[in-house]
């Protein structure tokens, strides 16, 4: 679905400044950015609204939320794609990743069954038939430590156009979950566990580590070549552990958990990517690195909205106050994730790319979406 669109009388971020005028798509695709007030017949009056790219979303946790909305509860699928999509573009996500895990734990309370082969087919299915408000491509989770992870990746090729492959390790005691309380919170509090059932758990994460982890990362490097993906990393903690990105081919690091793993991304040409409920909240839920301190230290290329679709935007203008510099700020929410994830034609207002756009409006610091536009065509 495409459609044609005239923005006026609005601050158009541009990559390097925010100019005063109108854009105009014509069928899906930006073909004139002029500079004034004047408001053609037809157009939209944007009243002095910024008008910025649309969002590019490189991973979130927001799909898996709504196919499971409580721990055990599986929604119907397609409702749960529709729904998601239209939240994402509510929130003036335009493109997006899912992120969806392969690689189960079939035994323990903390159990995880394999789900992503399918609902990639639902996913694929609802794009081909168009009933999708924004632009869907597939990322994979790449548990590593688990039982499966091998089988369920072979399970998918180059025809399923997976855009990332994520390497994913969540044993207890490093990145991520160095500090066990940590963990504990977060998986007794959704899995119901009592301290026997937690101990158990990372007991069996530790020996799955040992028996698969060398093996399924190898693995998953292999099939992310096989499917033409973009590989990322995940909670990068240590120089060593960054180094073994690089080896591996990584593009950009999730979520590093120092400034030390964040400066040898840079270091090394890896993008580094943050969470948005990090740069809103002023600190991790995990207690490590502060995104806003990375943002400080000139170590953040790519913001991404995690668990919170809403925190995007929210947090682009929140790094905008922090660097005094709001294209800077944009692009990290739309040309940087675009670029990492191989996308060339979308994430910003430039002649020739998609019209994936944004009307928005500040209310004292808070940006307000007053209208979203897919390939020109208006979807929010």
């Amino acid at each position: 679905m495409s459609g044609n669109v005239c923005l006026a009388n609005a601050q158009i971020v541009l990559p390097d400044r925010v100019m005063y005028g109108r854009v105009t798509a014509i069928d899906g695709v930006i073909t004139e950015i002029v500079e004034g007030d004047y408001v053609p017949t037809g157009a939209v009056d944007c009243e002095g609204d910024y008008v910025l790219p649309g969002l590019v979303e490189l991973h979130t946790d927001n799909l898996e939320r709504h196919i499971e909305p409580r721990p055990e509860v599986d929604w119907p699928h397609l409702a749960a794609l529709i729904a998601h999509d239209g939240e994402l573009a509510s929130t003036g996500i335009t493109t997006v990743f899912d992120a969806l895990r392969v690689g189960s734990i079939h035994g323990g309370k903390a159990r995880y069954d394999a789900y992503a082969r399918n609902l990639a087919n639902e996913l694929l299915e609802a794009r081909a038939a168009g009933l999708f408000r924004i632009s869907h491509f597939l990322h994979l989770r790449a548990e590593i430590c688990s039982e499966t992870l091998l089988e369920e990746m072979a399970l998918f090729g180059p025809e399923d156009r997976v855009g990332i492959v994520s390497l994913m390790d969540h044993t207890p005691g490093q990145r991520q979950f160095r500090d066990l309380s940590a963990l504990k919170t977060y998986v007794a509090k959704k899995r119901g566990l009592n301290d026997a059932e937690f101990d158990e758990h990372v007991a069996n994460l530790k020996e799955l580590h040992r028996k698969n982890g060398a093996r399924h990362e190898a693995g998953a490097v292999a099939e992310a070549a096989r499917y033409g993906a973009v590989l990322a990393s995940h909670d990068d903690t240590t120089a060593e552990q960054v180094q073994t990105s690089l080896v591996n081919g990584v593009r950009f690091g999730e979520f590093p958990t120092t400034v030390e793993a964040a400066q040898a991304c840079r270091e090394r040409g890896i993008s580094v990517m943050m969470g948005a409920p990090n740069i809103i909240r002023g600190g991790s839920h995990s207690g490590n690195v502060s995104a806003l301190e990375l943002a400080k230290a000139d170590l953040l290329d790519i913001v991404s909205s995690d668990y919170v679709p809403a925190a995007l935007l929210l947090s682009a203008f929140a790094l905008a106050d922090v660097w005094q510099d709001l294209p800077r700020a944009i692009a990290c929410v739309t040309h940087n994730p675009a670029k990492a994830g191989g996308l060339k034609d979308r994430g910003q207002v430039k002649a020739g790319k998609r019209g994936d756009l944004l009307r928005v409006r500040l209310h004292g610091k808070t940006p307000l979406i007053r209208g979203v536009w897919s390939k020109g065509a208006r979807v929010g």
